[in-house]
């Protein structure tokens, strides 16, 4: 899937800009086509036309002729993406990035899924995308973020640099505005947009794996 700039939505977003040759055309429409109700959700999601949705499925299904993802090609799709980090790091990263695609945790991303994703990250409000980046924090999906998962995130993508435990409460006590324990998805939208420093510095190095150079 290419990612000459290191970055993974460089990667994905290429697969909608990639021509289809007539012979993989032909072959695609015949093979497979978007339900109305699919292509009536994902034109009213995206404020896309009916011939681009279609066109864009027939990109979708060059690279994935059975209309889905697996987690082997999104992992090999990270392979691409970032070649100097190794496998082992890589598995670790997928696994947190995966949550943001697979809406209904079926171990597969699909093309709704991907377009609603891609849609948000070309197209939506702040508060969208950072919805969006919760679910890389969330590991358990129950819509709260504990200081345990904030910890393990910080650890997997490597992120504090002092390697002692400051980062993570400084963080957990600035999101965590009712001091429950745990931060909800308002919580840490109203943290990051209100830009309380270190919430705002965590979530841009988050954020930055997602941004073409």
């Amino acid at each position: 899937m290419g990612c000459s700039q290191g970055k993974l939505i460089g990667g994905l977003r290429s697969l909608s800009e990639e021509k289809l040759g007539g012979f993989s055309h032909r072959r695609l429409t015949m093979r497979r086509s978007l339900s109305e109700e699919l292509l009536e959700k994902i034109m009213q999601y995206t404020n896309l036309e009916q011939e681009q949705v279609e066109a864009k499925y027939r990109q979708f299904l060059t690279k994935h002729p059975k209309g889905r993802i697996s987690k082997k090609s999104f992992q090999s799709m990270l392979t691409d993406c970032f070649p100097g980090i190794n496998s082992a790091k890589l598995g670790l990263l997928g696994s947190h990035i995966w949550r943001i695609y697979d809406l209904n945790e079926d171990g597969q991303i699909d093309f709704y899924e991907f377009m609603t994703v891609l849609h948000v990250m070309s197209k939506g409000s702040s508060e969208d995308n950072l919805r969006q980046i919760f679910r890389v924090f969330d590991i358990n999906r129950d819509g709260r973020i504990s200081k345990e998962e904030l910890e393990k995130i910080v650890d997997d993508f490597q992120l504090n640099n002092a390697g002692d435990g400051c980062l993570v409460n400084s963080v957990f006590n600035e999101m965590d505005e009712n001091e429950d324990g745990e931060v909800s998805p308002e919580e840490f939208i109203e943290a990051c947009m209100a830009q309380k420093k270190i919430s705002t510095m965590l979530t841009l190095k988050i954020i930055d794996i997602f941004i073409v150079d």
